[in-house]
């Protein structure tokens, strides 16, 4: 019982991290443009074989 005392802490300070850790990636505004990647993958604008 006495480890809880210490894993009960440090899993709330791991979830409060956790929990920043999105909210910075929502300010930083990385979830902005999902339909934007899924459309680059299927244009024919880059080419596969490297410049000689």
């Amino acid at each position: 019982m006495e480890v809880l005392s210490i894993l009960i802490p440090v899993s709330l300070l791991l979830g409060l991290v956790g929990l920043a850790a999105f909210f910075w990636t929502l300010r930083s505004r990385q979830y902005e443009d999902p339909e934007g990647d899924s459309r680059r993958i299927l244009t024919d604008n880059y080419d596969d074989k490297p410049k000689s």
